[in-house]
């Protein structure tokens, strides 16, 4: 199977735009992930933000850990290696999590549902001279993706035979972006030994991820889990991004269309890797009584598609109905990959979270 191509700037022209929504269409339905090319990103937002990665995560551990994930209740903030777990195994790879900006205040509150206690506020180095300029690299880069997300989805509906904002009306309010930072723990390149930079999983931050794989060509790690079951290389190509369906794309579409199964595997040698996934937010009130209209639409009598047997054991927990609320069941993923930070915040729902399995 070849990853598809999906070039944007075809909508702009009444027979190309015919074109793209067909091959969109096989690859939301048939595929699942797929290379994104014609956004409208300007290129020096994309290269501020790429340029500073390597001083960023060179930083002394010190400074990294002044803004640590574990003091953070909204899970926004840094990780280092081996902190983060999928899949039951650890995952070797050290990361920044950011946010869009919310307005108002979201303390900490037991109050609160907990369908909204993942938003809140980032946390940003406080030293200007460690890394000049990177909120606004991070704030713009943000802002850039979230244009290209509105665009593609718009495509999605049109694609898909559904009305326009359909799908639209079930985003927000809080979209995610992660800067990671993977290197293998073995740098003898004649060993065999794979590292797990992240575990096979769906991604359950968002509706859609939109990947920047930040590094040369000629490093691999990702990989996506075909609809009949083969691990596929997804090497990085310039000027692309990575497409791939969250969890709440496939609970929107009843099922049919699957999110992708992924993981980067890490090949023993001496380099880094960087990537640089966007995640488009999903309401956190978001429940399946919301989505009876659009199921209708995607009856399974008509639409049929498949899914590997490896990718039909991906915990799913939302689709399976264990959470009322879309924002629950993210944070119930959280807690699993985070640990410490679910003891710290979330002592009342810990044992319930780890042990629903």
């Amino acid at each position: 199977m070849s990853i598809p191509t999906i070039d944007l700037s075809k909508a702009e022209i009444s027979v190309t735009r015919t074109e793209l929504l067909k091959e969109l269409r096989h690859a939301l339905l048939e595929v699942g992930f797929l290379y994104l090319t014609g956004y409208s990103v300007d290129q020096s937002t994309i290269e501020d933000l790429v340029r500073v990665l390597p001083y960023l995560f060179g930083l002394p551990e010190e400074v990294k850990e002044s803004v640590a994930l574990v003091n953070s209740p909204h899970f926004l903030g840094y990780s280092k290696f081996g902190s983060e777990t999928t899949a039951k195994v650890q995952d070797h790879r050290e990361q920044f999590e950011h946010a869009n900006e919310l307005k108002g205040r979201y303390d900490q509150d037991d109050t609160l549902p907990l369908y909204t206690r993942l938003q809140g506020p980032n946390q940003w180095i406080k030293s200007s001279t460690s890394v000049p300029g990177l909120r606004g690299k991070v704030e713009s880069y943000i802002t850039a993706l979230q244009e290209v997300a509105s665009q593609f989805l718009s495509l999605v509906e049109e694609a898909l035979d559904l009305p326009h904002d359909s799908l639209a009306c079930f985003t927000g309010p809080q979209d995610r972006l992660k800067l990671v930072h993977y290197r293998p723990s073995s740098t003898d390149a004649t060993l065999d030994a794979q590292t797990q930079g992240v575990g096979p999983h769906k991604d359950s931050s968002g509706w859609m991820t939109f990947l920047l794989q930040a590094s040369d060509p000629s490093i691999k790690g990702l990989q996506a889990l075909s609809k009949s079951g083969e691990w596929l290389d997804v090497p990085s190509v310039p000027n692309t991004l990575v497409v791939n369906m969250g969890q709440a794309f496939e609970v929107v579409t009843n099922g049919v269309c699957k999110a992708t199964t992924h993981r980067v595997l890490l090949p023993p040698g001496d380099y880094d890797r960087y990537s640089v996934p966007f995640f488009q937010g999903v309401r956190p009130d978001l429940t399946k009584r919301d989505l009876q209209a659009l199921w209708q639409h995607f009856d399974q009598d008509r639409w049929h598609t498949r899914e590997s047997a490896e990718g039909q054991r991906i915990d799913s927990p939302f689709l399976q109905g264990q959470y009322d609320t879309w924002g629950e069941a993210q944070l119930r993923t959280k807690i699993r990959s985070h640990r410490d930070v679910g003891r710290k915040f979330y002592a009342d729902v810990f044992d319930k979270y780890i042990n629903d399995s």
